[in-house]
């Protein structure tokens, strides 16, 4: 069996989110998602997320495509791969805070996944920041 890990924040779903995660999902046979912790998405945003997490968790948790959710650690964030130790890693268009040296750094752990960059779902109309800039 084919385990995919897949990260984000999770905040507002939109179509965007499931484009990513149904991409995910189809590079392997399990979709494991990674939800954001609050602190972290404060710390890489500048800002306090809508939901909390534990909210962001049960939204992604209830979507078809995901096998599991679970929580990020704020320590170690690579510890939650260590743990999962997945075949694929699908990180989206956009995260780049989390993906620089990503490979380097599980080498390091003794984890050789393979990482796949998947691409955008009509970026101009459906991006987290967008969204949110017309909810305020």
């Amino acid at each position: 069996m084919k385990t995919v890990m897949a990260f984000g924040s999770f905040d507002i779903l939109h179509p965007g989110h499931l484009y990513f995660l149904n991409q995910a999902k189809s590079k392997g046979d399990k979709l494991v998602v990674v939800i954001a912790l609050d602190k972290t998405i404060e710390k890489v945003k500048g800002e306090k997320p809508k939901y909390n997490e534990r909210q962001r968790l049960e939204h992604v948790k209830g979507m078809p495509m995901v096998d599991k959710a679970v929580l990020g650690y704020e320590k170690d964030p690579y510890e939650i791969i260590e743990e999962i130790n997945p075949d694929v890693i699908c990180l989206g268009y956009d995260q780049d805070s989390y993906s620089e040296n990503l490979k380097e750094k599980l080498a390091e752990r003794g984890i050789n996944p393979e990482i796949i960059r998947l691409g955008p779902y009509k970026e101009d109309i459906y991006k987290s920041s967008k969204l949110k800039q017309h909810l305020q």
